[in-house]
């Protein structure tokens, strides 16, 4: 399996915007990619207008065939427009 955290930083004021646009995301995501076993928007307590979504992939395949998908375009466009600055994305192995 493999884990993503992407770290996100939202304008001020654009966090409800950016939320709404996430959670069609969230949905599609979860209705159309059986190797998506894990995909959560989260919001710090303690950087502001910084969100983290935390995600487990089946597979190498799994999440390539996520980030090719045309939903996944779709909003990352929207999204850019709240966007303060580019994501930080970390990948990680699963271990057991």
């Amino acid at each position: 399996m493999i884990g993503v955290v992407a770290t996100l930083k939202v304008q001020d004021g654009k966090g409800a915007e950016f939320e709404g646009v996430f959670g069609e995301l969230s949905a599609k995501v979860r209705a159309n990619e059986p190797g998506n076993l894990f995909y959560q928007l989260t919001k710090s307590r303690t950087e502001a207008n910084t969100y983290k979504v935390l995600e487990l992939y089946k597979d190498q395949d799994a999440l390539s065939a996520h980030g090719q998908t045309d939903y996944f375009r779709d909003a990352g466009r929207q999204m850019g427009a709240f966007m303060a600055g580019r994501p930080e994305i970390e990948y990680l192995d699963a271990v057991v």
